[in-house]
């Protein structure tokens, strides 16, 4: 058992954790969730002991092994499968003492000790874990100094879970790998004998992987039971409940205020007065739940343009004369395109997108753009480059140095940052602020593409629901490089697959391709007979229906959530009018019933709509 006991962390003066307490099952797989800026690494940092609580505790077993990634990456000329054997300190030092130890006694309690680690086999396993994670075999002999700062972190990841501590720590591991390493982190975290803790904004790995979420909101820890799905659905009833009971005891008050105000200056009652003032300081206000009002993501809506936007006829390109990293490219983007390009990094996926973007020219063939056409290009390295030293004002200010003040502050006002925050220093801003923060500076001319490589790294859960949501209402094009299934589900409605040095249209599904990536139904028998293939425009559209279906479903369980939360304060007023909410308590019993059967009525139409949607999805899938 992990248990965090009353814990409380000041940063700078500031409470980050208040009086936090959970209790984590031996064995369990818990997500660790919260908005960006919660405390979640302040928290994590705190369990592996790097950060001393001012107050409480964290306890576990003695002896508990505690596995957790440092800051720093791996460096040196040691090679990937070097360092992650490395990484089991008992087996190098045994190791290295079998070689030089010259007791017999001693040396046969060394190898017996070697047998029961499984140390001889370590080497397959170390390489197995740098597989799973992209290493292929040529990749596990080069200089670990070789690897850019992003597979350095692999490295790092693969290390810590060769190691197989009791408590594996994990804060947003799947930040540094495409999708098929991710998938493959999945199926190994579902296996894991020990306990997991991981903090991640991965809705898939989320569901997939965990059976308990902590969710960390105003520095107060809650567990609940489930994926990632059933917390969102928890919270939805625990919000309705929260807002039932402060609206009851808000009249409460009320009415202990209005007794004492209309009875303290009487002899006969200013005892009652005092004892229902002491009432009154005494009651703890419920808090209402807490929403961001500055999550925002607005993109401005581009001028018409005919199309295509792009084509690529038989391109070839690359950063080498002579060596194109892809070849015979043959590819059309329209005004409308919503699409997503797949495959392992390393493949070309980001040379493509520079490509489609002009920042790079083609070595053969032929690449036309319409020439009124702007791109916007996101990438993690303009995320990285913002001056801490600027304001987003002024950021803004130096891309659109010609244009009027007003319409600066307009754009910013998009993306959350309004008023004071404009003016608020980006070394202050969280990572994901400083994403929507370039999000305004790409999109600052109303692009007709837009080209978004990683774009969820730094956002939350709830930030990605809400950039899904402004994609569907923005009207350009969209290419979206993303290891957030989630989002390329609900985005994308045409794949291209980039692999072996080409870029083709991938038929399948989402689905289809993670079968694909984890080698699920490949025996199939080729005797049954298969479904006609529909054509491409048919399918486009079937999901494109799918992905607009799936985006409507979410909005009918909210809205459902919230009508049966209306329905509870209504059931409230009629059952128990003296705990009636404000807004409720003068209503007859008529038309209270009234006021339930619409709602009522509503409920059945949004289930009824969620049915239909649920079959576009099926229909397509």
């Amino acid at each position: 058992m992990l248990g965090i006991n009353g814990i409380t962390v000041r940063l700078g003066g500031r409470v980050i954790i208040d009086k936090a307490t959970a209790a984590i099952p031996p064995g369990g797989r818990v997500g660790l969730i919260g908005r960006n800026g919660a405390g979640k690494s302040t928290l994590m940092k705190a369990i592996i002991g790097d950060i001393d609580p001012d107050e409480g505790s964290v306890d576990m077993p003695r002896n508990t092994r505690l596995g957790y990634i440092a800051q720093e990456a791996p460096a040196g000329s040691i090679t990937p499968l070097e360092s992650v054997l490395a990484a089991d300190v008992e087996r190098t030092e045994l190791l290295e003492e079998s070689e030089t130890c010259e007791d017999p006694d001693r040396l046969g309690d060394v190898h017996e000790r070697l047998l029961a680690i499984d140390a001889y086999s370590a080497p397959s396993r170390a390489a197995r874990i740098l597989i799973g994670l992209g290493f292929d075999e040529a990749m596990q002999e080069q200089p670990v100094d070789s690897f850019s700062g992003g597979w350095k972190m692999r490295i790092a990841l693969a290390a810590l879970l060769f190691t197989q501590p009791d408590v594996l720590l994990l804060d947003e591991p799947s930040n540094h790998l495409d999708l098929e390493a991710t998938l493959w982190l999945e199926n190994f975290l579902k296996s894991y004998p020990a306990t997991v803790l991981v903090i991640s904004h991965e809705r898939d790995l989320l569901n997939n992987v965990v059976d308990n979420i902590l969710h960390l909101q105003g520095g107060k820890l809650t567990l609940y039971p489930g994926g990632y799905d059933s917390f969102e659905r928890q919270r939805a009833e625990r919000a309705a409940q929260l807002e039932a009971a402060r609206a009851s005891q808000d009249a409460q008050r009320a009415r202990l205020q209005d007794y004492v105000n209309r009875n303290s200056a009487r002899a006969s009652t200013a005892k009652q007065a005092q004892s229902r003032a002491k009432m009154l300081a005494k009651m703890q206000p419920i808090a209402a739940m807490m929403e961001d009002p500055s999550l925002s993501f607005d993109f401005p809506q581009p001028s018409e343009l005919k199309p295509p936007l792009v084509t690529l006829d038989f391109a070839a390109v690359g950063y080498e004369e002579e060596k194109p990293i892809l070849q015979r490219l043959n590819l059309r983007i329209d005004p409308d395109e919503r699409l997503a390009l797949l495959g392992r990094n390393g493949n070309g996926k980001t040379t493509l997108a520079r490509l489609l973007a002009a920042q790079l020219l083609p070595m053969e063939g032929e690449m036309n753009a319409s020439g009124k056409m702007s791109v916007g290009y996101f990438t993690q390295y303009q995320v990285e480059e913002l001056s801490g030293d600027s304001t987003p004002l002024e950021h803004m200010t130096r891309v659109m140095k010609d244009e009027k003040p007003g319409l600066i502050r307009s754009q910013l006002g998009r993306f959350g940052f309004s008023g004071e925050r404009a003016t608020q220093m980006v070394s202050k801003l969280s990572g994901g602020e400083r994403a929507r923060l370039a999000l305004a500076l790409i999109t600052r001319h109303a692009p007709h593409l837009l080209i978004l490589d990683e774009p969820t790294n730094h956002l939350d859960v709830d930030a990605r629901e809400a950039l899904v949501q402004a994609l569907h209402a923005y009207d350009g094009a969209v290419i979206l490089i993303s290891h957030d299934r989630h989002m390329v589900e609900l985005t994308a409605d045409r794949l291209v697959l980039v692999d072996s040095g080409r870029a083709t249209d991938y038929d399948g599904s989402m689905e289809d391709y993670i079968d694909f990536v984890l080698g699920r139904n490949q025996n199939k028998s080729s005797d049954k007979p298969k479904a006609p293939k529909k054509d491409k425009k048919t399918a486009a559209k079937e999901r494109a229906d799918a992905r607009a279906a799936k985006a409507k479903i979410t909005a009918c369980e909210k809205e459902i959530a919230k009508l049966e939360a209306k329905i509870s304060v209504i059931d409230q007023a009629m059952f128990e009018p003296a705990k009636a909410a404000p807004e409720v308590r003068d209503m007859s019993m008529g038309d209270l019933s009234h006021q339930r059967g619409k709602l009522s009525a509503l409920i059945e139409e949004k289930e009824a709509e969620w049915l239909a949607l649920s079959e576009t999805i099926e229909v397509a899938g």
